[in-house]
């Protein structure tokens, strides 16, 4: 790749609960990656925003509180209306697996539970960033 990856975590909601974005961050940066985070209580149209904003090459949705259903979505929507088609959207939380299918519908890539290795976070990241850098 010829810069580095700028990621976008996002913390959507309300959602205090920021331990895990915030492994997120530290792990993608370790990684060499660019990272912004979002702070708590973001909206889909903030996170949209800001991912247009700081021009990032995925954005990683995290939620914990159950809305996931309702705001990964909309993150996708507004992201897709800002024409923004290649940029990653990934999602992880406490989110049912039976949820997965209905959000990857939605057009979030992948969705990663509590327990996810770090670097299959990463590599993720890495893979579909460099795919859609061909694009």
């Amino acid at each position: 790749m010829d810069r580095s990856i700028k990621v976008l975590v996002a913390k959507l909601g309300l959602d205090g609960h920021d331990r895990g974005a915030l492994v997120l961050c530290r792990a993608f940066r370790d990684a060499g990656m660019e990272v912004i985070y979002s702070g708590l209580f973001a909206t889909p149209d903030r996170v949209a925003q800001m991912a247009e904003d700081e021009d990032v090459d995925a954005v990683a949705m995290s939620l914990l509180n159950g809305a996931h259903n309702t705001l990964f979505p909309r993150v996708v929507t507004k992201i897709r209306e800002k024409q923004m088609d290649d940029v990653l959207v990934i999602g992880g939380g406490v989110i049912p697996q039976a949820d997965y299918p209905k959000l990857i519908e939605s057009g979030i890539d992948r969705v990663f539970g509590p327990g996810t290795p770090l670097p299959n976070i990463i590599e993720h990241i890495q893979k579909g960033v460099s795919e859609l850098r061909k694009i």
